[in-house]
């Protein structure tokens, strides 16, 4: 199998463990927590290292495999999917702060590592879109960064002049938004058909091209049979 079908596949199972995770994370809870106001990082707080925390380490190594099958990508997409995958694993393991309580330094780091991956990713996806091999997917890739950026314009006005109003919704069609970025992508490797070396391709006049093995045989030939003609 191809490199980019199997690391395609690998990127599509980890996100599909990762949102099977989430689920159970939200729904394992005890606490009376509601996910349209509240975020995700406060239900992973609640459960710390729990499956929501998991979660986000197998998304970010779902995001590498997805890398590694890219290729060539441009220093420009490997810095800012990396920002993504380092901005996964940090706030998976610092901690945002109880809701309701104040702000500690952990919860500054947290908050600030989950914004720097929630720009970096759907940046990175507008530029893959430019590639030849993603150009199928083009129009859906960015499509789904301009709901990706208007739905973080959203979260910064939520968190700050609208008193967090439905943040919690803003942020879970956020993370939907920019998870299909990458399944986009994944999938996109998983459909390409992989190069068969072995295939004969007619050359311009129409005739079959043959191995070196049978053309000399074929050269020793015709050179016998202008022997005999002379």
């Amino acid at each position: 199998m191809p490199v980019t079908r199997s690391t395609g596949l690998l990127a599509l199972g980890g996100i599909a463990v990762a949102a099977l995770l989430t689920v159970i994370g939200h729904l394992e809870v005890n606490d009376d927590l509601n996910p349209w106001t509240l975020t995700i990082s406060d239900f992973a707080v609640s459960d710390r290292g729990g499956v929501i925390d998991v979660a986000m380490v197998v998304l970010a190594l779902a995001t590498v495999a997805l890398m590694c099958g890219l290729r060539r990508t441009g220093r420009a997409v490997d810095l800012l999917l990396g920002a993504w995958v380092a901005g996964l694993l940090l706030a998976a393991v610092v901690p945002t702060n109880e809701p309701g309580a104040a702000m500690t330094a952990s919860a500054y780091v947290h908050r600030y590592a989950s914004v720097v991956a929630f720009l970096a990713l759907p940046i990175g996806g507008w530029l893959l879109a430019r590639r030849p091999d993603l150009t199928p997917t083009a129009r859906t890739l960015r499509t789904l960064v301009v709901l990706s950026l208007a739905l973080s314009a959203a979260m910064v006005w939520s968190a700050y002049p609208g008193d967090r109003l439905l943040i919690g919704l803003a942020e879970r069609l956020l993370i939907l938004t920019e998870v299909a970025v990458l399944a986009t992508v994944a999938t996109t490797q998983v459909r390409r058909s992989p190069v068969d070396h072995g295939a004969v391709v007619p050359d311009k006049r129409g005739a079959t091209p043959q191995n070196g093995h049978h053309k000399s045989m074929i050269d020793e030939d015709e050179g016998l049979l202008q022997l005999v003609e002379h």
